[in-house]
């Protein structure tokens, strides 16, 4: 039995109708997954927002950064009106990039309604602002209402004369074994020897030596050169970088005049360290030593400068 054309007609366009529509679909489903990577996401949480003069609360930060941002946290020193006590920040690697978390530990002595203020990662990656009210404990009403007790009368000479009569036995009783002590043993004469102070530049070379002949694990190797390098700056510019990030550090080193080929290496050099350190990288041979040599070479360039 034959279908009449016009049949035949809308089946095969109503296959092709089919076709598009499946190719349609399918670059949808591959694209929606890359559309949503590539953002960092940050979040701040408390357990409570209602706490009496005192107490402790949890202040729990979050941030979830992809593979193809550089790594980074908050740094909190201070709150207004808020005492910390931060613990350490706790990394885990996910297939999609690195978590990051961190609990910090505040109370407040200061009653009233404060505000933890949004913290930032970035111009547009900020979090939300946490409202806490700081109030004084409830009174019992089940206990009973103590009145203030009158004011007693005392005789501030005699209460002197005692005074001053305990005072005088406790000065006799310690001239008593001061003297004791001193005829009884006679103290040897104790030879202090200062340590020699070694200079920044002495001290970061002598360091990396030891470094380039201990040879330790990619991960702890990468992450002492880099404390080595951070420290020869401390000491030698007094750029306090120790608990700041890579990006961070790489601001502050724009103001030291050295080459601008070496300023690139260098932070080409820092920003490989931090892959190593967090983000799983696996370097080569070559690597460790240009990262190795880039280190030496930029602090020899700046214990040259005037």
């Amino acid at each position: 039995m034959t279908c009449p054309p016009r049949r035949i007609t809308f089946i095969l366009m109503s296959r092709n109708d089919f076709y598009k529509v499946v190719s349609f679909l399918f670059l949808l489903h591959a694209v929606m997954p890359a559309v949503g990577q590539g953002k960092t996401s940050v979040k701040a949480s408390v357990d409570k927002n209602r706490i009496v003069i005192g107490e402790r609360i949890r202040l729990t930060l979050e941030a979830d950064i992809p593979e193809n941002e550089p790594i980074r946290f908050f740094i909190v020193d201070t709150i207004p009106h808020f005492e910390l006590d931060k613990q350490q920040i706790d990394t885990s690697y996910t297939s999609e990039g690195t978590f990051l978390i961190q609990v910090i530990s505040i109370t407040s002595f200061d009653s009233g309604h404060w505000v933890i203020p949004s913290l930032s990662l970035g111009e547009k990656v900020v979090t939300d602002t946490i409202p806490i009210d700081v109030v004084f404990s409830p009174m019992d009403s089940t206990q009973g209402y103590h009145d203030i007790k009158d004011i007693i009368d005392v005789s501030p000479a005699e209460e002197k004369k005692k005074t001053w009569f305990w005072y005088a036995i406790g000065g006799g009783a310690l001239l008593i074994i001061l003297l004791l002590i001193y005829l009884l043993r006679k103290k040897k004469p104790v030879v202090v020897t200062a340590s020699p102070v070694i200079n920044p530049y002495e001290e970061a070379m002598e360091q990396l030596d030891k470094l380039q002949q201990q040879k330790p694990e990619q991960k702890q190797y990468y992450s002492r050169l880099v404390d080595i390098f951070r420290f020869y700056v401390f000491r030698k510019k007094d750029i306090h970088s120790m608990q700041k990030t890579t990006d961070d550090l790489v601001v502050q080193l724009k103001g030291i005049p050295i080459s601008k080929e070496q300023f690139e290496r260098l932070s080409q050099a820092l920003r490989l360290s931090d892959f190593v350190k967090f983000a799983k990288y696996v370097p080569s041979p070559e690597d460790d030593g240009n990262v190795f040599e880039t280190m030496r070479k930029a602090i020899i360039e700046i214990e040259q400068l005037k």
